[in-house]
This record gives structure tokens, C-alpha cells and sequence, in this order.
């Protein structure tokens, strides 16, 4: 009797959007360890540094694309996108490295959900997308869970609550350029040209406030850019697999596990007003994303019987 065959292809049979669920989770996973690795490096050095290191060890992982592919693969007819993508992402990245060093990481993360409101206004006035009053009623909704967590009045209002919330401006920012990029662009370029120009761009500030990290800090640094690499691929994928308003629901998972990594680590404990913003804030982000996934598709029925005459 023959011993029986290990079959390695089982994930195969998962459907695409379960597929894509598990990726955005294990992108949320990713992100959330970035983040305590991140603070960890923060004790020797700055964030404009650690978003360097970040930019160049995670250059060094998507390089073998480039070996195999040749320069070939980075043509490109929008140089000046691309260029502007990466000054909106680096500033994006500066925001955000700085803001999880100086406050508690699940009100920044928390903070942070706000990427999707501000998107859906840059669709509308840069992008000139329509936007009907539901998602703009979403939106609204979504900034009033901001409120709630930083409670002003109750609480003060410090430069370093706004942080997160700036990040997430220029993240939605950056989302816009991507979205326009798609259109005409491969995405693993995007990717690496993207790193191609992050990395000398963010080594210039990084100068100015240079310490050499120690050999600990260095491998925070290398596990930085590899987790932020497997984190951005498996989102990318996930995208691919499955509609956004399938998979985005998956990447609030962010919150659960950046607090369970917080308290073990850092001994911190968000408070109730930050679980509950971060919930009003999800759902609307949430809302937006079916009600464009919705748009999008009757939009796509409309526009069939025009392309069959």
C-alpha cells in the first residue's frame, strides 16, 4: 500500500476572495510588526532615518525583479508622476513613522483609518470623480469618529495627535497618484521605481540627523523593509484577488493586532473612546468602499449594451 501524497496546491481550492481576505489579514499582520519594530528603532535613531533604512532594505528585496526583468521593465512615458508619488509617499512616510513614535500605536493606527475619507474627497475634487451623498454622508461620519477619539475639550489637543491624521492625508494622496499610475503602468514597476526613488530622496534629511545604529537596531532596520515587503505585496495581491469592498474590511484587523503587540511590548492599553472612533471610522470606510464597488458595477452594466451596438 502506497503511503499517501502530500498535495501543496490545497490553497488552490480556496476561492479567490477567502484568498484575498487571508492576504489583507496577513498584510494587516505585517504592518502591525513594522510598526513595533519601528518604535523599537526609535530608541536610537530618528524616523526620517528609520524611513530611509526602511527605503533601502526594501530596495534590496525587490532588486532581483530588475535583475530578471532588465531596465526594460522600468520604462516608463510619466516620469513626473512617479516622481510626485514618491514625494507624496515619502512625506506620508515621515508623518507616519513619526507619529507611532511619539503617541500610543492603536490611537495612531486608529488615527490613521481616516485614508479612505480623504481619498474619497481627492476623488471628487482632484480626480473629479462623482461622489453622491451617501458616501459623502460616509465620509462625514467617518471624521466624526476623529472627534471621538481625540475628544477635544475633554482632552488636549496636541501637534502630535494631528500626526496620524496628516499621514493619512498624504497616504490618500498617494492612493490617488497610484490609481492614475494603473491605468498605463505594471504594478511590481510601480513598486520599484517607486523604491528606486524613495531611497536617495529620503537619504538627504536622513543626513542631517545620521547616527550609525548598532548591530540590534540594524536588524530591526533589515526586518523593517522585509516586512514592509511582504506587507505591500500581499496587499497588492489581495486587491487582485478580490474587490476592494471584499477585502478592506480585513484590513482593520490592523487595530486588534497592533494593540495586542503594544500591551506585550509597551505595556500600552488603548482606551474605550479610541475603539469606539476606530469603529465609527471603519464602518464608514467600509460603506464607502461597497457603495463604490456598487457604483462601479452598475456603472459596468450601463456601459455594455453601448459597447454591443
Amino acid at each position: 500500500m502506497s503511503p499517501p501524497k502530500l498535495s501543496f496546491n490545497r490553497i488552490d481550492a480556496i476561492s479567490a476572495p477567502v484568498q484575498g481576505a487571508l492576504l489583507m489579514t496577513l498584510a494587516a499582520l505585517g504592518f502591525s510588526i513594522m510598526n513595533i519594530l519601528i518604535r523599537y528603532a526609535a530608541d536610537e535613531l530618528h524616523p526620517i532615518q528609520i524611513a530611509f533604512f526602511r527605503n533601502f532594505f526594501a530596495l534590496a528585496f525587490v532588486l532581483p525583479w530588475l535583475f530578471r526583468h532588465g531596465l526594460a521593465g522600468l520604462r516608463t512615458e510619466r516620469p513626473g508622476m512617479h516622481l510626485a508619488r514618491s514625494v507624496v509617499g515619502l512625506s506620508a512616510m515621515f508623518c507616519w513613522f513619526t507619529s507611532i513614535t511619539i503617541l500610543p500605536l492603536a490611537e495612531a493606527v486608529a488615527l490613521n483609518f481616516t485614508v479612505p475619507l480623504f481619498a474619497t474627497a481627492g476623488a471628487y475634487f482632484i480626480l473629479r470623480e462623482t461622489v453622491g451623498v451617501r458616501r459623502w454622508s460616509a465620509t462625514l461620519a467617518g471624521f466624526l469618529g476623529v472627534i471621538v477619539i481625540l475628544r477635544p475639550g475633554f482632552v488636549e489637543i496636541t501637534p502630535a495627535m494631528a500626526m496620524p491624521v496628516i499621514a493619512a492625508g498624504f497616504m490618500a494622496g498617494s492612493v490617488l497618484l497610484v490609481k492614475t499610475l494603473s491605468r498605463t503602468e505594471d504594478t511590481v514597476a510601480m513598486v520599484l521605481i517607486m523604491n528606486l526613488i524613495m531611497t536617495p530622496l529620503s537619504l538627504i534629511p536622513a543626513l542631517f540627523v545620521w547616527e550609525w545604529p548598532s548591530w540590534t537596531v540594524l536588524g530591526y532596520l533589515t526586518l523593517i523593509g522585509l516586512v514592509a515587503t511582504i506587507a505591500h505585496l500581499a496587499l497588492t495581491k489581495s486587491y487582485r484577488l478580490a474587490d476592494a469592498s471584499a477585502v478592506i474590511p480585513f484590513d482593520y484587523t490592523r487595530l486588534p493586532f497592533v494593540a495586542f503587540f503594544a500591551y506585550f511590548a509597551f505595556g500600552e492599553v488603548p482606551d474605550e473612546w479610541t475603539w469606539i472612533g476606530a469603529g465609527i471610522i471603519a464602518a464608514s470606510a467600509i460603506y464607502i468602499a461597497q457603495r463604490e464597488a456598487k457604483v462601479a458595477r452598475e456603472r459596468t452594466a450601463a456601459e455594455a449594451p453601448r459597447a454591443q451596438i
